[in-house]
């Protein structure tokens, strides 16, 4: 259990490299001016979210789920469980959002400005400080 618990920490740790990351790339590829800086962003973002973020966050949740299965009458009766797989499940939203973003910068088709960017940056610090109160606190 304590191998599958360290791979999934070092999982959640790269994805959430990832997540902190991507949208700061947003950020400056809203601001870049120049056509090599603009295809240098969209090399980076697409890199970024398939070889890095994507797999990372697969991991996670295939070694959360094996944690969650090795003790699961306890983790069914944790209200602090529900609600971290609720925060969860929003993180995944939030990861196939910015794969919708890296896909619009792709096509040159983005609508939203850097301001918006460094607002939708902070939602997986919001996210983490929340599951990480909840599996360490475990408040319910």
């Amino acid at each position: 259990m304590l191998w599958i618990k360290s791979f999934h920490l070092i999982a959640l740790v790269a994805w959430f490299a990832g997540l902190f990351y991507l949208p700061r790339l947003f950020v400056y590829h809203c601001d870049a001016n120049d056509r090599v800086s603009i295809e240098r962003f969209k090399i980076m973002e697409r890199r970024l979210y398939y070889a890095i973020t994507w797999p990372a966050a697969v991991f996670t949740t295939l070694f959360g789920t094996a944690l969650l299965l090795l003790n699961w009458s306890y983790y069914l009766a944790s209200g602090w469980m529900h609600a971290k797989l609720g925060l969860v499940m929003l993180l995944w939203c939030y990861h196939l959002t910015c794969g919708h973003y890296v896909a619009r910068f792709s096509q040159n088709n983005q609508v939203k400005n850097a301001v918006f960017f460094r607002f939708f940056n902070e939602i997986p610090t919001i996210l983490l400080i929340t599951i990480v109160i909840l599996v360490v606190v475990k408040p319910f």
